[in-house]
């Protein structure tokens, strides 16, 4: 899946005990949904996505949300990440003035790169 091994911590959970507190396990099925929750190092969580079985998630996707909340941590809030963000690439910075003009900070073409 990734070079290297996946760099976090995944779970399985055969019982669904795990599944069930975080509501994707199907008692019907016996199986969980495929769900996917990003918990900072504070145990909050930080975003989460929920699949059927029959679909599959993206890793590379996984990776850039992680890399994203990482960079908002690490500027203590004073950086947001938009749609798409890379490390290195630009970010917004939240406030009054940002209010409405998040296209002109940044646009389609920024997104892109």
């Amino acid at each position: 899946m990734v070079e290297g091994g996946v760099p976090f911590p995944m779970l399985s959970d055969g019982g669904g005990k795990v599944g069930s507190l975080y509501g994707v396990y199907d008692e019907i099925g016996g199986v969980e949904n495929r769900g996917r929750f990003l918990i900072d190092p504070d145990g909050n969580i930080q975003g989460f996505e929920v699949l059927t079985p029959p679909v599959g998630r993206n890793v590379s996707e996984t990776l850039r949300q992680i890399q994203a909340f990482q960079h908002v941590r690490n500027s203590g809030g004073t950086e947001a990440t938009p749609s798409g963000w890379r490390p290195g690439k630009k970010t917004l910075k939240p406030g009054p003035d940002l209010v409405g003009k998040v296209y002109e900070e940044w646009s389609v073409e920024d997104a892109k790169e």
